[in-house]
């Protein structure tokens, strides 16, 4: 087992996060998609002030049509700010062009066999990098997003997933601000069967119940045959004990 590069808990071997950012890489990259929808739907403001006039009071000039913080987020850009970008400068990274850097820089790393027969008669095969990310669901968000995820096993093998973690993080911190959406934690009856401490919770966009003390995650199925299970250890120690017959 190794340390977790977010937190001090350890994480499965070769890995380096931990159970609970894992999971949370997951749900971000599930989530993603649907919040650039949402974004769509927001790019023009609720209202539209009224037209000034030239010579009287008001604006000389139309107002911006669209909400210019959705804009950047939706669109075409650089997966970095520029060199020499001003501190209080927006650095904002748009979506697709975020998930298309980090794809390119997961598959510069990746191991592949290059063959270039037409270039090498002795038809060696060589061990070398991915020339370029190819999406299979095509470069878009939801493309790069299924990428991504596909390809995370491998991404968890390499300290640079924590930079991946926090940036992803940073950046759907902006959206959610902007969409008004948080996903919310539901908590459930049953304690954690690993580490008996009463933090299972049920996230919004996530599949699977997770423990927030220590990272355990459980499908639905069995985090139902477990709550079964508890609730009937409960109520049999109720009915074998004494004090709570008397009463």
């Amino acid at each position: 087992m190794t340390s977790c590069g977010i937190c001090p808990r350890t994480a499965p071997d070769h890995e380096h996060l931990c159970l609970v950012h894992s999971g949370e890489l997951r749900a971000w990259l599930a989530e993603l998609p649907r919040q650039a929808r949402l974004l769509a739907a927001e790019l023009a403001p609720p209202s539209s002030p009224a037209a000034g006039r030239i010579g009287g009071t008001g604006r000389a000039h139309a107002p911006v049509p669209v909400d210019l913080r959705v804009l950047v987020l939706l669109a075409p850009g650089h997966p970095a700010p520029p060199a020499g970008t001003d501190e209080d400068a927006d650095t904002t990274v748009p979506i697709l062009a975020f998930l298309d850097g980090w794809a390119g820089y997961l598959a510069y790393t990746y191991p592949a066999i290059n063959w270039h027969p037409d270039r090498d008669p002795t038809h060696t095969l060589y061990i070398g990098a991915c020339e370029h990310a190819v999406p299979r669901h095509g470069p878009t968000i939801t493309g790069w997003c299924h990428y991504l995820t596909a390809y995370l096993p491998y991404a968890l093998t390499h300290p640079w997933i924590t930079d991946l973690h926090h940036q992803l993080g940073d950046l759907l911190a902006v959206i959610r601000g902007l969409t008004h959406t948080t996903p919310r934690h539901h908590p459930q009856g049953a304690p954690c069967p690993q580490c008996d401490a009463f933090a299972l919770v049920r996230t919004d966009g996530r599949w699977d119940i997770h423990c927030r003390a220590c990272g355990h995650h459980l499908d639905p199925d069995t985090y139902d045959q477990h709550a079964a299970q508890f609730l009937r250890t409960v109520q049999t120690e109720q009915a074998d004990d004494p004090a709570d017959a008397a009463a």
